[in-house]
């Protein structure tokens, strides 16, 4: 049975194409019953009307776009992105929004290319950014494309705000951290951060820098990639090669950076947390299901997909510049800190 058009079920109803038209997008010019008479018809014949035919009567595309400059096997194994993508997708799936995702690896010509087909195409209504850069070039090439874009972990410029994204207090999050290790009597510690080209890197090691100056604890920092090597590799040398000696306690940047601290503690023969204690900025399954378990600070990423998700789809409603603090993150003490 071929699928039935906007003309049939105007003809079924008695009524005019455009007045099908007005009722399914809900757009104005019907009336209240005649909207429920066109909806109520559409719903028993089980019909929809097509992605495209929407997004033409609206002027929209229909779709989020969503560039990761990152290593795409590390985004299939990074718990944090996965929640992130969930929680994008609830409030997209919500919006009748689709989420149009792009992986570029590391190549900044590849990502600004991509901005540039999505606006010259009109495949996306708006954009999602992640990983804030010192100099940041996107914020300035999008409003250029004339894409409208949320920043996950946007700078806080004051009221009015600048740019509409979530902001976090990495600050606070960091005082957490080394709160918990001045309590363990840690004096020597090390943290392996991820990219310092990433402003909420630069923001973490500040506050763990200044934190510990505070409580007397000495820092020494190692600059890693979040890929779970690298954390293996930093663990080795921090204990091998280390400037100051070795750490009594690590801070790793993700969660799996803290599992190849693990691996290193083990293939050096030491044992967490009697000889070295391990922290680690995210939480996830690897963290619980590790042996030992990783403390971890809770930063609920699905819940941060949501809020940005829900931020740009406000912005593309209304066109009202908005920031939303994420709340302050959790940490969840687990055996990796606290000694049997």
């Amino acid at each position: 049975m071929a699928k039935e058009t906007i003309a049939g079920l105007a003809k079924r109803l008695g009524i005019s194409k455009a007045s099908v038209s007005y009722a399914l997008n809900g757009q104005p010019g019907v009336s209240e019953l005649t909207r429920r008479r066109v909806l109520d018809l559409a719903e028993e014949l089980e019909w929809y009307p097509s992605s495209s035919a929407r997004a033409l009567s609206r002027s929209r595309a229909g779709a989020v776009g969503m560039v990761l400059s990152a290593d795409p096997l590390l985004i299939g194994t990074e718990p944090y992105y996965m929640g992130l993508l969930a929680g994008i997708e609830t409030a997209l799936a919500e919006g009748d929004m689709a989420l149009l995702l792009r992986m570029v690896a590391k190549d900044p010509a590849q990502e600004r290319a991509t901005y540039e087909r999505w606006a010259g195409e009109r495949k996306v209504d708006g954009v999602l950014v992640f990983d804030h850069l010192h100099d940041d070039p996107r914020p300035a090439l999008l409003e250029r494309l004339g894409l409208p874009f949320v920043l996950h972990g946007a700078p806080d410029t004051g009221s009015p705000p600048a740019l509409s994204g979530t902001t976090a207090d990495h600050g606070a999050d960091s005082a957490t951290i080394v709160h918990h290790l001045d309590a363990g009597g840690h004096r020597r510690i090390a943290h392996v951060s991820g990219p310092q080209t990433f402003l909420h890197e630069e923001e973490r090691i500040r506050g763990v820098r200044e934190c510990a100056a505070r409580h007397g604890i000495r820092v020494e920092h190692y600059e890693a990639d979040y890929a779970l090597e690298s954390g293996r590799k930093a663990m080795t040398h921090l204990i091998t090669a280390g400037s100051a000696g070795p750490p009594t306690a690590v801070v790793f940047g993700n969660d799996l950076m803290s599992m190849g601290g693990l691996l290193a503690l083990r293939d050096l023969g030491l044992r967490c947390p009697d000889d070295v204690a391990i922290i680690s900025w995210d939480d996830s399954l690897h963290c619980q299901l590790a042996s030992p378990s990783v403390t971890a600070l809770s930063r609920n990423p699905g819940m941060q997909g949501r809020v940005a998700a829900e931020l740009l789809l406000s912005l593309l409603d209304t066109g009202e510049v908005q920031t939303r603090s994420m709340p302050g993150s959790e940490l969840v003490v687990r055996s990796s800190t606290s000694p049997t």
